[in-house]
């Protein structure tokens, strides 16, 4: 074996470690036997270190896609399989008050008790991803970050499961399952920005 496949079966092994990690992580979770800081962070790195692995083009025809991958490998994670797909972690992907974990946090969630500057950031990520969709970045690469930075912004802000919050969860799924320089169509960038700014008017009606 050459340096070059030896490299190659390091990163299916790291990507291997990733996806049963994850899937240990996922039921610790629904357990209750990590918070949901702990979790979150956890989750978001381990769905970092998989894209990465997957930046390399050697080690993404490799591993073909999960499904094939789980089969070569006779791997089941049925946990990870889905964390993966969604892209998100679960307190991310869910408005807060539906996690385990919620009724251990202060009570002050809600648009009342969120400073301004937090009101002021999520705004502040709905118009540049909007502002972004304008300048026609339509690419995965360009518009999964941004949107991700939306959802996140908006969970610090409120717990209330607003009017099209669902909507910026939809999205993100569909473009976390596209390939990274893979783009939307123009039907499909106008119908995202339409979808976001409804969910932009809903976020803004849950502010008072």
């Amino acid at each position: 074996m050459n340096a070059a496949e030896r490299d190659l079966y390091e990163s299916l092994a790291e990507i291997y470690g990733i996806i049963v990690t994850l899937d240990g992580l996922e039921k610790a979770y629904i357990k209750d036997v990590v918070t949901e800081a702990e979790y979150t962070e956890t989750c978001t790195r381990l769905l970092k270190q998989y894209k990465s692995s997957l930046g390399d083009e050697t080690v993404a025809n490799e591993f073909v896609d999960l499904e094939t991958f789980k089969r070569t490998w006779e791997l089941e994670c049925p946990r990870a399989t889905e964390r993966l797909r969604i892209g998100l972690p679960a307190t991310v992907e869910q408005a807060s008050h539906s996690t385990p974990a919620a009724n251990m946090a202060p009570a002050a969630a809600g648009p009342a008790g969120a400073s301004g500057s937090l009101i002021l950031t999520a705004t502040e990520n709905f118009i540049t991803f909007l502002d972004a969709l304008k300048l026609n970045m339509v690419s995965k690469d360009a518009l999964h970050p941004l949107l991700s930075e939306v959802i996140q912004s908006v969970n610090k802000v409120t717990d209330v499961d607003f009017e099209n919050r669902g909507k910026i969860i939809q999205w993100l799924i569909t473009l976390n399952q596209m390939r990274a320089t893979e783009e939307l169509g123009e039907d499909q960038a106008r119908e995202l920005a339409f979808d976001i700014e409804q969910a932009y008017l809903g976020f803004k009606a849950t502010l008072g």
